[in-house]
């Protein structure tokens, strides 16, 4: 029993991350004015993510996905400590100190700590899925993955009704509650400074500082603190840097990037 649980913990950590990381780069790029453009041969399926360049990952099982409230013990031994946001949690401790304090829980939800996972899908907010009617084979997939605010409400049809993890910054998050989800766990990721800042300015209920993004975050939450989860930087570093071989420093030029729809299935 415990063996599957850290099999199935291991591949949703794959899932999660992957998505993190694709995610993680949008943003980056969205931060130096880049433009998007969406191809149409934007979705692409993954039949198998256990490869030889996850198996870094796979193996880390001592590796905590999320930040808990005594985080610096772990961040001192992986040196996370020693690197500003957004591969580490440098410039940001003050704030993650006071944050991960009102965050209840640091692990996977529990509704699906005793499934086993055998599909998980990430969907991507690109134009494809409009009038796809791929709602239900959406649903269908034991975990599914949503970027940023990417509405659900009115479109069932063609992007589904669940939603086991949403993945955003301050700038991206929903703050209508119209779009409350009360089964959906929040992953945040981290940027700079000043979004562990407003994370926890919103859990203390103190004024939000708007300064620092590069649109304005939301201000105010619609889910409760046991749904949010704040994703470790090593993570992202260690799948960024070291199996995506992402640049360690970004260039300034504007680039061009599509943000689409893909399947990664565990068999």
């Amino acid at each position: 029993m415990y063996q599957g649980l850290l099999v199935m913990r291991k591949f949703l950590l794959v899932g999660i991350v992957f998505a993190a990381v694709l995610h993680f780069m949008l943003h980056i790029f969205v931060q130096k004015k880049t433009i998007s453009t969406l191809p149409t041969d934007s979705i692409k399926e993954f039949k198998s993510c256990y490869n030889e360049k996850f198996h870094l990952i796979l193996n880390a099982s001592d590796i905590e996905p999320f930040l808990c409230e005594d985080y610096k013990k772990q961040s001192s031994i992986l040196g996370s400590n020693r690197i500003d946001l957004p591969y580490g949690t440098r410039k940001g401790d003050r704030y993650f100190d006071m944050a991960l304090k009102k965050l209840p829980k640091c692990d996977l939800p529990d509704d699906i700590k005793n499934i086993s996972c055998k599909k998980c899908v990430v969907v991507g907010n690109g134009g494809v899925l409009r009038n796809s009617t791929l709602g239900k084979k959406i649903d269908s997939y034991d975990v599914i993955i949503r970027m940023n605010d990417g509405p659900v409400l009115g479109y069932e049809e063609d992007v589904g009704q669940r939603t086991t993890f949403r993945l955003c910054y301050p700038e991206s998050i929903f703050s209508d509650s119209l779009h409350y989800d009360p089964n959906t766990t929040v992953v945040l990721m981290m940027f700079k400074p000043h979004d562990v800042k407003w994370l926890s300015e919103l859990l203390f209920h103190r004024r939000v500082s708007t300064y620092g993004f590069w649109r304005k975050p939301a201000m105010n939450l619609i889910y409760h603190p046991h749904q949010l989860r704040v994703i470790n930087p090593f993570i992202l570093r260690q799948v960024s840097q070291n199996l995506l071989n992402f640049p360690t420093n970004f260039p300034k030029t504007e680039v061009s990037l599509f943000c689409g729809w893909f399947f990664f299935e565990y068999k």
